[in-house]
């Protein structure tokens, strides 16, 4: 991950919006962020932490984590992070939280959104995890990203089981926990076995004998099935034709039997056409005038029923009318005189408000009289502030001639601090020399036994070593002389006549030799080559012995160079600083005095700092003061000017009276005024809605009336004309009765009362004549087919059970042969599906013996642990390459058989302890070369071009040469395209460092940050 730019607002003490660029200081390769002690270094990584995980080390979620991390005098944060991943891909993560405004403790909970840039626009993705994106969870981010303060040595300090689940994750060493993919194939394995077995038990009884057998017997059914098969299709023949001859003559006497039934019917068909043709002439005829009878006679009910409700209606509307009119008459002369009154009413409103007006006036002439004296209290008061501030200022400028300068204080105290700094680093360096120095004799007193020359003795052991291998090798070639002779007699002793010689494989043995015992001479030798080896074993072990010893003389007496050459620099470092002393106010040698003055300088300043607080807050009394004046001046102004406008509005409403004199008002109270225009506003208001209601239902009287009485006009009309209707109808029916020859209605009513249905009716009657048509020509064809046979009954039942006896007989062989092909297909089948079995069953029990091989391989996650414990060395190999440097050779990281991390002590003959015995510094020196070999490890896996790593604090832990050490460890990372930020307050760091931050932290505004 490489970052680019961080925006922070409202969080912690960063209360206004600062930004921080990040692309100029990666450029740079390493940087940092300095300030004093709480101005907010810190806060950015968190702040880094908490947009990518929502997590951080100081707070967690129970600790009201958004109320205490939001900046206390601000209102929302907002934390907005850039960066670009391990696949150079550019994301942004935003977090944002408000302070709920009822409730100041209620902070809401945190909306987050995570963006990709794609073609320059920023893309909102689904999901908000960072540990997708940047390939690490917040555990592991803040052991090889960023490290958090206090968190430093966590990786090293970790257990085996933590540390392996870390390297798991990180290097996702679980591609090679195949542990439960072994298992679950070894148990589908297993499931596929038992099934297979299963499945081939239900196969023992197929095999090729057994399909065989079924295809013989196959053959002698399908014969059996053809000579069946050929006497039931001649039988089948026969019971045909006489079956078709059976039917013939059943059917003939059948229709026959249906004619006669159709004959006794036919005289009610006919007097029923003769009906229906009646009753079809007379509904077309008589049905309309009939209806059309009935409907005039309903119609001239109805309307003459209607013509006496209208006429009712009518006398009400004319009564009404008359009412409305009588009331107009009566409120005329009121109503003609509602306009003076309503002027009477509009000056009555005019007076009241002038009434009101004088009231206000007066209410205003008194808060105005009041306001000026809080006017006269309030300058008094002023004067008197004023006074008192000038008087604290006096003090102040009395005082800042006896306070010395604080840069000279400042840089005088850094001098002497100095100055005790390097002192300290001298005696303690001397020491370190003594130590190394006695480290050295002691070294060289342990060679004193082995009385060596160490500049001939690797030749010496040699030789004695070359000595002794040429012994061993003539001793080597007599024993295996012996061997052969001792073997030869061996033989020699076992040769029989008779017997072919394991040799030659002479069967004649004439002259065997004959050999002497070499036991004891082979006992000697070998006794005299196993006291050659120990005596080559112990000269090894001496002269590796005194490698181990002469490897710690060496490396001490390096560390004593190098303890000298520090020391060296340390007294130059002393005489400069002595050297660069200036300032003649103090005396170098008495740093006491120096303290005195600068206490006394303290105090002063002090003083002055108090009084200046008294100043301010006098001040601001004073400003608060002149607030107040302005506003009771502006309140006074303000009543002046009300009170004129007030004035004037009296004066504008008296000349606007038109019927009223302001004179004869003036004088009563509001409530008598108020009484009288109510009074006199609801009297017009009554005679004016009256005299409208009036005139409105007036108009719509009107047009009812004329309404009416035209509908009383049209109904009498309407009925005179249905009676002449009613006339022609009469007619129309007799002359109908004439001319169809009926006598009267009554005969016609009582024919349509049939009600027959015409259409159906005749289509019956049409249905009939076809079938009694047709019927009897089919009879007349059948006599005609049937004149030359005769139909025997015995000889048809005899011939019909035959054919049922060979169908019979023919289904059965059918069915037998069906039933034996099938089976052979089953069998077929079967037969083909076992082999299929037993080929998969092979397979599965070949896999199953793989499976069981590879099962003990992964058994446990111990693959896994192996492969953690490669990383691991591989990561204090990496480590050391800094870790060396920094401790001049003396200390080295390694890990032992339970994969924990100890320390080789080079000081104390190699030997090993815990990492916890470690000092403050050396755990900074180790842990930091720990943390970057992981972090260079982690980020090469990710083949990212760069890489970055952020360290907070620790740097205080190192004396001036290891910061030094650190420092040029750190640059050197800028060459192998390493990317370092630090944040510390150590000065050295600072004037180091080409680029960096510095965090201020202002009372008012909060934490800055300005690039230096």
């Amino acid at each position: 991950m490489i970052p680019i730019q961080l925006t922070l607002e409202g969080l912690y003490s960063y209360q206004e919006r600062q930004k921080i660029n990040f692309e100029n200081l990666t450029e740079a390769g390493l940087f940092g962020i300095f300030g004093s002690v709480g101005s907010g270094k810190s806060s950015i990584l968190e702040a880094i932490s908490f947009a990518l995980y929502g997590e951080t080390e100081r707070l967690n979620a129970r600790d009201k984590r958004t109320y205490n991390m939001m900046n206390l005098k601000s209102n929302k944060s907002l934390i907005e992070f850039d960066f670009i991943n391990y696949e150079s891909k550019k994301f942004r993560a935003t977090r944002e939280f408000k302070r709920n405004s009822k409730n100041f403790e209620d902070v809401k909970t945190p909306t987050v959104t995570f963006y990709e840039e794609i073609n320059g626009n920023w893309i909102p993705l689904e999901h908000s995890s960072a540990e997708k994106i940047i390939g690490l969870s917040y555990a592991n981010f803040k052991r090889t990203i960023i490290i958090p303060q206090g968190q430093f040595k966590e990786f090293l300090e970790l257990g085996a089981t933590e540390r392996t689940n870390m390297m798991k994750e990180i290097f996702s060493l679980q591609r090679f926990d195949l542990q439960g993919n072994v298992s679950s194939l070894n148990a589908k394995n297993r499931s596929e076995l038992d099934q297979l077995e299963g499945q081939l038990k239900g196969f023992e009884e197929v095999n090729e004998e057994q399909i065989s057998t079924q295809k013989e017997l196959l053959k002698i059914e399908q014969q059996k099935f053809d000579e069946v098969q050929k006497v039931f299709r001649e039988t089948e023949e026969k019971h045909s034709k006489l079956k078709s001859l059976k039917d013939d003559f059943a059917d003939l006497n059948t229709k026959k039997s249906d004619f006669e039934k159709l004959t006794q019917q036919k005289y009610e068909i006919d007097i029923l056409e003769t009906k229906t043709d009646i009753y079809d002439r007379v509904f077309r005829i008589f049905t309309p005038l009939i209806s059309e009878k009935n409907k005039l006679s309903k119609e001239i009910t109805e309307q003459e029923k209607n013509k006496v409700n209208q006429f009712k209606n009518l006398h009400e509307t004319e009564a009404q009318f008359e009412n409305n009119k009588n009331k107009l008459l009566a409120i005329q002369p009121k109503y003609e005189a509602l306009n003076q009154s309503k002027i009477q009413e509009n000056d009555l409103n005019f007076i009241l408000q002038m009434l009101k007006f004088s009231e206000e006036i007066e209410t205003l002439k008194e808060r105005t009289k009041k306001g000026s004296e809080k006017v006269k209290e309030v300058e008094a008061t002023q004067k008197l502030i004023q006074s008192k501030i000038e008087d604290l200022a006096k003090n102040a400028e009395s005082l800042k001639p006896k306070k010395l300068d604080s840069s000279l204080l400042l840089n005088v105290g850094n001098w002497f601090s100095e100055k005790k700094r390097l002192v300290d680093n001298l005696q303690n360096q001397t020491e370190k020399i003594d130590l190394k120095k006695l480290e050295i004799v002691r070294v060289s007193d342990e060679l004193k036994p082995f009385e060596i020359n160490l500049e001939t003795y690797k030749n010496s052991f040699k030789t004695q070593i070359e000595t002794l291998e040429n012994q061993k090798k003539t001793f080597a070639e007599k024993r295996n002389h012996l061997e052969v002779q001792q073997k030869l007699a061996h033989f020699a002793n076992e040769l029989h006549d008779g017997e072919p010689c394991p040799l030659c494989g002479a069967l004649e043995h004439p002259n065997i030799v004959e050999f002497d015992d070499a036991n004891s001479e082979l006992n000697k030798i070998q006794k005299q080559i196993e006291q050659l080896e120990i005596r080559k074993e112990d000269i090894q072990k001496q002269s590796l012995e005194i490698e181990k010893i002469l490897d710690r003389k060496n490396i001490f007496e390096e560390q004593l160079k190098s303890e000298e050459e520090i020391l060296q620099k340390i007294q130059t470092h002393i005489k400069k600083h002595l050297e660069s002393y200036s300032w003649k106010e103090f005396n170098s040698e008495n740093q006491n005095d120096f303290e005195e003055k600068r206490q006394q300088s303290f105090t002063i300043e002090k003083q002055i700092d108090e009084l200046n607080q008294k100043i301010g807050l006098e001040q601001k009394n004073l400003d608060k003061e002149r607030e107040n004046l302005d506003n009771y001046n502006k309140a006074l102004e303000k009543f002046k000017l009300d009170e004129a406008k007030k004035a004037e509005q009296i004066k504008t409403n008296e000349a606007n009276l038109k019927a009223l004199q302001w004179i004869d008002y003036r004088e009563k109270t509001i409530i008598d005024v108020e009484e009288i225009y109510i009074k006199l506003s609801q009297s017009n208001l009554e005679t004016e809605q009256n005299y409208q209601q009036l005139i409105k239902e007036e108009k719509e009287i009107s047009p009812k009336l004329a309404e009416q009485k035209t509908i009383v006009d049209q109904l009498e009309k309407r009925i005179s004309e249905l009676e002449k209707e009613i006339s022609e109808n009469k007619n129309s029916i007799e002359n109908a009765l004439t001319e169809q020859k009926f006598n009267d209605l009554e005969e016609i009513q009582t024919i349509l009362e049939q009600e027959i249905n015409v259409l159906d009716t005749r289509n019956k009657i049409q249905d009939f004549k076809v079938r009694f048509e047709t019927l009897k020509n089919l009879i007349l064809e059948l006599e005609i087919k049937l004149k030359d046979f005769s139909f025997n009954e015995e000889e048809f039942l005899m011939v019909e059970n035959q054919f049922k006896t060979f169908e019979n007989d023919l289904k059965i062989a059918n069915n037998s042969i069906v039933k034996i092909s099938s089976e052979i297909e089953r069998l077929e089948k079967e037969f083909k599906k076992k082999e299929n079995l037993l080929l998969d069953l092979a397979k599965v029990q070949k896999r199953r013996e793989n499976l069981a091989i590879m099962q003990n391989l992964f058994n446990g996650a111990g693959f896994v642990r192996y492969i953690s414990s490669i990383y691991l060395r591989q990561l204090c190999d990496h480590a050391n390459v800094r870790f060396h440097k920094m401790t001049r050779n003396q200390l080295s990281l390694q890990l032992n058989e339970s994969n924990d991390f100890e320390i080789i002590d080079y000081l104390n003959e190699g030997r090993s302890r815990s990492v916890k015995t470690l000092s403050g510094g050396q755990s900074f020196q180790v842990s930091l070369s720990l943390a970057l070999a992981l972090a260079e490890s982690v980020q090469t896996n990710a083949q990212s071009e760069k890489n970055f790593f952020f360290i907070d604090e620790g740097f205080g832990t190192q004396d001036l040469e290891s910061v030094n050490v650190v420092f040029e460890t750190l640059m050197n990372l800028q060459k192998e395209n390493r990317i370092v930020g630090i944040i510390s307050h150590v000065e050295e760091l600072k004037e180091k460092i080409p680029v960096s931050l510095n965090i201020t932290k202002d009372e008012e505004r909060g934490s800055l940050i300005e690039v230096v």
